[in-house]
């Protein structure tokens, strides 16, 4: 192997690659996951009825790396906890992880009980959740002290995808700053690019640094909505901006109400090639 292969960036590695090399365990299950299923796309499941919840799981499960649940009880109206049985079932029997989008924004004590205790107990079920850089590092220890005895990963929201998001500069900056600070816990970043390096002083070594990059805001349809959400394509998030996993949502089921599953499927179908193929293209820049 040459010095030049041996020092490519993360996103110009294959999945597989990437995987050997993380520590933790959410991390390489996912990058595992995804190389195995030939997928990096991840569905945004947010809607208000559990039937709709799981006909779209049934029928985007064998395509997805990830599913992003919205289960908080002021989303799903009938949440009971045969919704958790059931979607941790789908997740082994499909060999997707389950990201639970609760955007944690509070300080360390609090967050510790709010992913711990309470009706929903987050972490013993997702296996990736997120927060925002907000509160400081301590949410991130107060997560940690959960998360990391049960070998689960955090996200952080570094960049959002909604026009006029704040969510730029030095916050950005920042919330890297803190995902460097626990790399054994913070896996990557909701983003619209590669973080590596950004904020990093002289003395940081950055030489394995390797974040994962979930983008929202994919559509191969539509550049935006009324409520400010921008869209990009898999191509564009993939290849040119160098993320990793595509979140997508009404893109794949439209409204989310009587869900017409074989319309589903079809995109979720079209959406994973359209990633995949994107992926392949990149990492044949790095081989």
């Amino acid at each position: 192997m040459s010095s030049s292969q041996l020092h490519r960036a993360p996103h110009l590695q294959t999945y597989n690659e990437r995987a050997k090399k993380h520590a933790n365990k959410a991390a390489k299950a996912l990058l595992e996951i995804m190389e195995e299923k030939q997928s990096n796309l991840s569905v945004s499941v947010d809607v208000t009825k559990s039937k709709d919840f799981f006909d779209i799981i049934e029928a985007v499960g064998p395509h997805v790396c990830l599913i992003k649940a919205s289960t908080h009880i002021d989303v799903l109206e009938d949440f009971d906890a045969t919704v958790i049985d059931r979607l941790r079932e789908l997740s082994e029997r499909h060999k997707f992880l389950i990201f639970e989008d609760r955007k944690f924004a509070d300080i360390g004590s609090t967050v510790v009980l709010q992913y711990s205790k309470g009706i929903y107990k987050i972490a013993d079920w997702a296996h990736i959740t997120n927060a925002h850089a907000v509160p400081g590092p301590s949410i991130i220890t107060g997560l940690a002290s959960v998360g990391i005895p049960k070998d689960r990963g955090l996200i952080l929201l570094a960049e959002m995808s909604s026009k006029g998001a704040l969510t730029t500069g030095s916050y950005t900056e920042d919330a890297v700053c803190m995902a460097r600070a626990r790399r054994d816990f913070v896996i990557g970043f909701i983003a619209q690019h590669r973080m590596e390096g950004i904020g990093a002083s002289n003395t940081d070594d950055i030489a394995e640094e390797d974040f994962l990059v979930l983008a929202p805001g994919v559509g191969l349809d539509a550049t935006g909505d009324a409520m400010g959400q921008q869209y990009r394509t898999p191509h564009e998030v993939i290849f040119h901006s160098g993320c990793d996993v595509i979140i997508v949502g009404r893109g794949i089921y439209g409204k989310g109400e009587n869900v017409d599953t074989r319309e589903v499927l079809k995109q979720a179908q079209r959406y994973q090639a359209a990633g995949w193929e994107a992926y392949k293209k990149r990492v044949q820049i790095g081989s």
